[in-house]
């Protein structure tokens, strides 16, 4: 066991990883489109390599996939798999395929060896087996409760144990779905999940004549019923099926977001606590890692002082489907589901990151619209403070133009001089360094608004129980 929790972010590309190594990550797992569960990775061979000379350079790790599940086409492309690999030296390795794992173990003798999600260990039975197979560490299901993370952690106290604890959740079994599979030809488990349970569908009635009807719900008939799903087990338990004009979603899952159980996982002495979202942006990566890297830091402080809600609302700035618990407090319920929207909803926009300083001068990335007069907010690695700034006009990083407001393009970026800020420009340097990203306030309306106040009420109602 560590003795304090890793603090894992993912990693889908090199600016991601340097923001989350920037925001407090102790550890990164990053993988490239032919080794892993994610075809959409942005690293080049080359940018990985510099990307572990960075993590390592900070005295942090960094972790790389092979977890793809293995069709016989694959096999005759492991041994340049294992020796790229063993080229790039990373701390370890995440595996899901037995006979992948056996391959590796054979002829990589000196690579760590972890357990993928994929593997679905959800018992202390599994992770003795895969220790006594030379496993360094377990990555556990996503099903796992709590109450079975402590029974498998006192069973097994010589080996590494991984746990989710923030990010997307999957409607299947810890990602072995085969939805996407039958409906758009693309192999969850072979790293190109098409994200099926996010799409929206409409009801049908099959009538007698076998002729098929589309159930039309309007202005005129929306509020006259509802539709209710029954599983025969479980008598008087009713699953709400909602539908729009746009469709209904009923295999959505809302995000998982432990904070809130954060000191059950880390009196457990659970080792390293994962962060889910390769795919997000580096504005999610630095949010996400700042907020659990101080909650951490300070429930090893003092625990007995230690209150979420100090934390919970810098998660909240994030777009997001609404969050759930996942399976921590055990069977999942039907608050773990949104059926209304698939889309994420949030108050707070990414608006740009620091990509360098040149002199005195910061070059900011445009990542979203700024009019003349709108207040930008700068997220310090240090703490949870934040250093805002209001620009009435905007120069062109490379043309010099000016203008009275600025949009998001192909790497766009604008001249902040060093008297826009309010305080000294060296403090201001110290306080926001390369990679510091900035957000901007975009307050919701109407039904998104009501929407988004209902899951976080559901939340809220969830965590006090």
């Amino acid at each position: 066991m560590l003795e304090k929790a890793e603090l894992l972010l993912p990693a889908g590309s090199l600016v991601k990883l340097k923001t989350a190594i920037l925001y407090g990550a102790d550890a990164v797992y990053a993988g490239t489109p032919d080794m892993c569960l994610r075809a959409q990775s942005k690293f080049s061979m080359e940018e990985l390599k510099e990307g572990i000379d960075y993590v390592h350079s900070k005295g942090k790790k960094i972790y790389l996939t092979l977890n793809l599940f293995m069709h016989n086409r694959d096999v005759e492309k492991l041994p340049t798999f294992v020796e790229t690999l063993r080229e790039l030296k990373p701390d370890g390795v995440l595996i899901a395929d037995p006979g992948v794992f056996q391959y590796v173990k054979e002829n990589a003798p000196e690579l760590n060896l972890f357990v993928s999600t994929q593997a679905n260990i959800c018992s202390w039975q599994s992770v003795k087996f895969w220790q006594s197979q030379g496993a360094k560490l377990c990555v556990l299901g996503r099903e796992v409760t709590f109450d079975e993370v402590k029974e498998i952690r006192e069973k097994c106290p010589d080996i590494l144990l991984e746990t989710f604890m923030h990010g997307a959740m999957c409607m299947s079994y810890s990602g072995r779905c085969l939805i996407s599979n039958y409906l758009a030809d693309r192999s969850a488990n072979q790293g190109k999940c098409a994200h099926c349970c996010r799409w929206h569908y409409k009801l049908h009635l099959r009538l007698k004549d076998g002729s098929i009807k589309e159930l039309i719900i309007d202005e005129n008939n929306k509020d006259s019923f509802e539709f209710l799903l029954e599983e025969e087990f479980r008598p008087g338990e009713y699953f709400e099926v909602v539908e729009d004009e746009h469709g209904g979603y009923f295999l959505n899952s809302k995000d998982m977001c432990l904070m809130p159980r954060l000191p059950d996982l880390l009196s457990a002495g659970i080792d390293s606590l994962k962060v889910e979202g390769r795919n997000k942006t580096e504005y999610y990566a630095g949010t996400v890692a700042r907020a659990y890297r101080k909650a951490i830091d300070d429930w090893y402080t003092s625990p007995d002082n230690w209150d979420y809600n100090n934390y919970i609302n810098e998660l909240n700035t994030l777009q997001n489907r609404g969050y759930c618990l996942g399976f921590h407090d055990g069977k999942l319920t039907n608050i773990s589901q949104n059926y209304e929207y698939t889309r994420t909803l949030g108050d707070w926009l990414f608006a740009g990151s620091i990509i360098e300083w040149q002199g005195d001068e910061a070059v900011f990335e445009i990542r979203n619209y700024i009019n003349s007069g709108e207040e930008i907010e700068f997220l310090s690695p240090e703490g949870l403070q934040n250093i805002k700034l209001t620009l009435d006009e905007f120069e062109d990083a490379t043309t010099g133009e000016i203008t009275s407001k600025v949009s998001a393009g192909q790497g766009k970026s604008i001249r902040i001089k060093p008297s826009s800020w309010s305080l000294p420009i060296d403090e201001i340097k110290k306080l926001l360094p390369q990679y510091v990203i900035a957000r901007k306030f975009a307050p919701l309306k109407d039904d998104n608004r009501k929407m988004l106040d209902n899951k976080t009420a559901e939340f809220q109602t969830l965590c006090n129980n």
